[in-house]
């Protein structure tokens, strides 16, 4: 099993999400778009694989500093990763898509992304309307945009901000950050975060202390998203819930 996970930007890790994935046995494909130095110029140019004709089972976007419809920034490649979503939906590949990939996902179906009415930065939780499938969380959070779900999707979660997960076929947009662990963290905080933080009137030491101290718990809520993913929207189970289950035993 071929799964592709696309970074936006060098700072953007799929921790204990890609941690999981590689534990059910998929081979992992990780794309960077952005290299580190065109971060703070993000218009390049990137061509993206055929998801279907490059034999992938599943694929997987990760967040983004910049905003899907601010095309002065991210210029050609983003229209390139609309088409690469609706290949794979038409092919019926599963895709998890978080924060900026979950906005993508939605605009590549017909919905789309608008300014947030305020920011959510830090953890909080959602209202689910599948538990099993979403948890409450605590989930992370650090956004301005939000999605507006397709006319074909389901709306699974939100918050008061907005929409928190979506379902389309199989394929799963979530607004939060489940892959998220002090390591990005720290990336993110180190990068102009700290400042982006403060400037919005939160605490980033508050953030990464609470994140320290949640390290197990939303290590396991991320595993049980990908396990909840793979069995209930892609329809694939977990590679025989693995005898000795390591990500739970981890």
């Amino acid at each position: 099993m071929r799964a592709l996970v696309i970074r936006h930007d060098h700072l953007s890790l799929s921790g204990p999400v890609g941690d999981r994935i590689a534990q059910l046995g998929y081979e992992i494909d990780e794309l960077t778009v952005v290299p580190a130095e065109r971060y703070d110029r993000p218009g390049v140019e990137f061509d993206f694989p055929d998801p279907v004709g490059a034999g992938y089972d599943l694929i997987v976007l990760l967040g983004a500093p910049w905003s899907v419809y601010d095309r002065a920034s991210v210029g050609p490649w983003i229209d390139g990763e609309l088409e690469l979503l609706r290949t794979a939906h038409a092919a019926e590949l599963p895709v998890l898509g978080i924060c900026f990939g979950a906005q993508a996902l939605a605009t590549a179906l017909g919905g789309s992304v608008e300014a947030a009415p305020r920011h959510e930065i830090g953890w909080s939780a959602v209202e689910s309307d599948v538990p099993e499938l979403i948890g409450a969380g605590p989930w992370f959070q650090w956004h301005f945009d939000r999605f507006v779900v397709p006319p074909s999707a389901v709306e699974l979660a939100r918050s008061a901000v907005g929409p928190q997960a979506f379902r389309a076929g199989r394929a799963l947009g979530v607004q939060f950050h489940p892959e998220l662990d002090e390591k990005t963290l720290l990336q993110w905080l180190d990068s102009g975060g700290r400042r982006e933080a403060r400037a919005h009137g939160e605490d980033p030491d508050r953030l990464l202390a609470e994140t320290r101290a949640r390290h197990e718990e939303s290590r396991q809520r991320a595993y049980d998203l990908v396990d909840a993913f793979l069995e209930q929207i892609a329809g694939v189970g977990t590679a025989a819930e693995t005898a000795d289950d390591p990500g739970r035993a981890a």
